[in-house]
């Protein structure tokens, strides 16, 4: 009778309903493992991993990812990021090199304000294992004054400035739904008589922020490399943005693009996320959130 009862009790919370933290599904909406992602990823000349600024999943996976590929590449992979803005990668790599302290740092560049729970764990796994990591993004200044005054408005920097950023031209194809839906967005938002906010400047700096992402990423690396980059999931996702500028560059470049979204349910891929990257991490809407 014992066993009987221990059985029972096996059974029913056995096939109790769990609350999933997350899952992961393959760009058709298939359900898919951690596993899966990790070894395509290892198999990737770029891996764009899309997050979600504020959730603490996205940021768990990226480190956990991070390290299981460290483990599979050791130095051939490179990590990258947008949070890190190119006039910042001579202290990035001083820290990374155990040369200066997290406070001189955080004092002398722009951390985001998450940098400590979200961030910097990424970067103590460089310390650790000796990788490179690089500031892919466009400094913000910069990105400013194209939202106000447009791309051509970038002509006007010296040489220096212009070593931070995609090489001028840049192409940016305003028709690409990615940056048409900005611009479309902006244009409801904006109010009647300001011609000094036009809704395409601020597509325009997105793109300069995406073709200075690529920029970097092709820069810093090298056949035989995996290069793992985290962004928003905007600058990745429906395989545009960034995806775009890399595949324009390199056509041959095998990428893995990540995305995060959240959805009520997290047991189905809501159809709008279909086919939004390779692998979608879908994680509850409720989740606590890291600010």
């Amino acid at each position: 009778m014992k066993y009987v009862s221990i059985i029972f009790i096996l059974a029913v919370f056995g096939f109790m309903p769990h609350k999933l933290a997350y899952q992961i599904f393959d760009k058709n909406g298939n359900t898919t493992t951690y596993d899966a992602l990790l070894k395509e990823a290892g198999k990737a000349d770029i891996v764009l991993f899309g997050e979600l600024h504020n959730n603490p999943i996205c940021h768990w996976l990226q480190l956990e990812l991070t390290k299981d590929l460290a483990k599979q590449k050791a130095k051939s992979l490179v990590l990258g990021a947008e949070m890190f803005e190119t006039d910042n990668q001579l202290i990035l790599n001083e820290y990374v090199a155990k040369l200066i302290t997290e406070k001189q740092l955080k004092d002398e560049s722009k951390m985001w304000n998450n940098f400590a729970t979200d961030y910097k764990p990424l970067l103590e796994v460089a310390r650790q294992q000796g990788l490179a990591v690089v500031a892919t993004n466009i400094p913000r200044r910069y990105a400013s004054i194209v939202s106000k005054q447009g791309i051509e408005a970038l002509d006007k920097l010296p040489a220096e400035a212009k070593a931070l950023i995609a090489p001028l031209p840049i192409t940016i194809d305003l028709q690409l739904p990615a940056y048409a839906s900005m611009v479309k967005m902006m244009s409801g938002d904006m109010p009647h008589g300001s011609p000094q906010m036009k809704p395409e400047y601020f597509a325009q700096a997105q793109a300069v922020k995406d073709a200075t992402m690529a920029h970097f990423i092709l820069k810093n690396w090298q056949k035989g490399q995996t290069f793992l980059h985290f962004n928003g999931s905007f600058h990745s996702d429906n395989f545009e943005s960034i995806v775009w500028y890399l595949q324009k560059a390199n056509p041959n470049l095998k990428i893995v693009a990540i995305s995060s979204v959240e959805q009520p349910d997290v047991t189905y891929l809501a159809k709008e996320h279909i086919n939004k990257a390779n692998f979608i991490i879908a994680i509850p809407e409720n989740m606590t959130k890291t600010y």
